[in-house]
């Protein structure tokens, strides 16, 4: 499952601690707030330090009394593989004699796995003392989320196409989720023929309130969903990094088809990032990912899609594709699985009626549109010579064949 609207959630790394940071050779910008441009130097030095594992450096400007917490959150950051690192002051407000506040932009890539950085913003008090200025305090801006390093020391476990990254979890479940990545990379490039990164960063916290903080979100909205996949919808080489965000809770319960069925759906958004667009509507990338999960494994659709063809079975056969909204979480479970299972059961049509190919290319007409208003009506008609209302008959067949065994 992933998030389709604007700009997906974004990670980053908490490196100021709240309390006292002494920002040295600042100086006073003039009445109430430092300048800029100190601020920027001094976060330079101070993301140098923690990219090159410069212990002294990064500790050098803190309070002695901020030390022991530091060298927590420097030794937690040492177990990630860190190729880039870098802060950008976006301004700075006065707030009264001797104080103001600063927001700053903090990005971070992973070696090997980021082709872009994952980034946050971070709000930081600032306050003026014998013509210094200190850094007091230091948070995410509203609707940030926490990151996984701030809940706790990270394990780090290395696939051949993904990286693991859990807290309050065993190194044996991460590398089972690891190994569960690894199949499910490949399976979504048979699948998925344009070219994309093919490895994937996974982070798993330790429970379901853990994930929720990861995502800026009541951690309820999540407690049934396994995994969730965070990114900017048409990616880019300066996209914010995708992570697939596991719930170990919901994900502890699934069999061994479970998780994997999990983890090759959430790839399958990192797949198709880039070609997911505005224009792209819920039933598509959700049903898209699920086709891809399910491609090759035998189930039948009444064994992927029961609350579907209980609805089908009862003479409830829906009467068009799912609207976003049926998608959200928190909701009727119900209702959100007979949406998900009729995006997926549009996808396999497709790709039974029109083949794999055509399938692929109608995703990707439809994900490159410039808006949402006529992107499937034109990608029906250029990919699959058809229109919406055909299309919709024979979705509709196609359910009541393959689960209502002939009601109609």
């Amino acid at each position: 499952m992933a998030g389709q609207g604007g700009r997906a959630r974004r990670g980053a790394v908490a490196c100021l601690l709240t309390g006292v940071l002494v920002l040295a050779g600042c100086t006073s910008a003039g009445p109430g707030a430092p300048a800029r441009a100190e601020i920027q130097r001094l976060l330079d030095r101070h993301a140098a330090a923690l990219l090159h594992r410069d212990e002294a450096g990064y500790l050098a400007g803190l309070d002695p009394a901020l030390v022991p917490a530091a060298r927590t959150e420097f030794d937690r950051l040492a177990t990630i593989p860190l190729d880039g690192l870098d802060y950008r002051v976006t301004g700075v407000t006065p707030d009264g004699p001797g104080r103001a506040t600063a927001r700053a932009e903090f990005g971070y890539r992973i070696k090997g796995y980021d082709s872009g950085p994952a980034t946050t913003e971070r709000v930081l008090d600032l306050a003026e003392k014998d013509g210094r200025w200190y850094v007091t305090g230091d948070r995410a801006a509203d609707g940030a989320p926490q990151q996984l390093w701030e809940q706790g020391a990270v394990t780090t476990v290395t696939g051949h196409r993904s990286l693991v990254l859990g807290v309050g979890q065993s190194r044996e479940r991460l590398r089972e989720i690891a190994d569960a990545a690894d199949r499910a990379v490949p399976a979504v490039t048979e699948a998925w023929p344009s070219p994309w990164a093919g490895r994937v960063v996974v982070l798993v916290p330790a429970s379901v309130e853990g994930m929720g903080r990861l995502l800026a979100a009541p951690a309820g909205s999540y407690r049934g969903i396994a995994a969730v996949t965070t990114g900017q919808i048409g990616g880019g080489p300066k996209a914010p990094a995708d992570r697939v965000i596991v719930n170990p809770d919901a994900y502890g319960v699934l069999g061994d088809f479970g998780r994997g069925f999990v983890l090759t759906h959430e790839t399958t958004h990192v797949a198709t990032r880039a070609q997911t667009g505005a224009a792209t509507p819920v039933w598509l990338s959700e049903g898209f990912a699920d086709w891809v999960a399910y491609r090759g494994t035998g189930r039948t659709p009444a064994q992927a899609a029961p609350e579907l063809a209980r609805a089908v079975r009862a003479g409830n056969t829906p009467a068009g594709l799912p609207d976003d909204k049926e998608f959200a979480f928190g909701g009727d479970g119900e209702a959100m699985a007979r949406a998900y299972e009729s995006g997926w059961l549009a996808c396999a049509m497709v790709a039974e009626r029109w083949g794999e190919a055509k399938l692929t290319d109608f995703y990707r007409a439809v994900g490159a549109h410039p808006r949402r208003e006529g992107a499937v009506e034109k990608a029906l008609q250029d990919v699959l010579d058809t229109t919406p209302e055909a299309f919709t008959a024979d979705w509709r067949a196609f359910l009541r064949d393959r689960l209502g065994q002939g009601t109609p």
